[in-house]
């Protein structure tokens, strides 16, 4: 893409709004995704949402958890409760606590299959995309999208009042 300056940056602000703009684009077809992808297994969003962050930063206490998921602990216990009847975890009593009601949550990696499964045409199309990518601009993505990350969670803590 050619970049071609008028002087007082409104090129440079149209390109910066192109970017919010397809961020907002991307964001609605990955929530669209995600809800396909749950119905497929009879997850709810929020029961996915937990469900992920399990699988990538378990085990968790249920608090750990809460905070990431930016849930009340209350509601919290309901999704591990649907989470557990369907099978995608197990709690564990943490035999080290001080306090012997302390909980670990796991995922049950055997049930792992089934989202790979499901998620298999969206990494292939992913995995066909990078490849017309250089390491230096797969580098820069990497960057870009981690920053973003940083934003939308620090906006969040905002919105929260943390």
């Amino acid at each position: 893409m050619s970049l071609i300056t008028d002087g007082d940056g409104r090129q440079r602000r149209r390109l910066a709004s192109a970017v919010k703009e397809e961020l907002r684009d991307l964001n609605i077809q990955l929530s669209l995704l995600n809800r396909r992808f749950g119905t497929s297994v009879d997850l709810k969003d929020v029961d996915w949402d937990c469900l992920d962050l399990i699988n990538r930063s378990g085990p968790l206490t249920p608090s750990a958890l809460a905070a990431r998921a930016g849930l009340h602990p209350a509601t919290l216990t309901g999704i591990l409760d649907r989470l557990q009847r369907a099978g995608w975890i197990t709690r564990e009593r943490d035999p080290e606590a001080a306090d012997r009601r302390a909980v670990t949550v796991r995922a049950n990696r055997d049930r792992n299959a089934e989202l790979f499964r499901l998620f298999a045409p969206m990494n292939e199309r992913m995995d066909v995309l990078c490849a017309d990518y250089s390491e230096a601009e797969l580098e820069l993505l990497v960057d870009f999208l981690r920053r973003v990350t940083d934003a939308g969670r620090e906006a969040t803590r905002e919105l929260a009042g943390d």
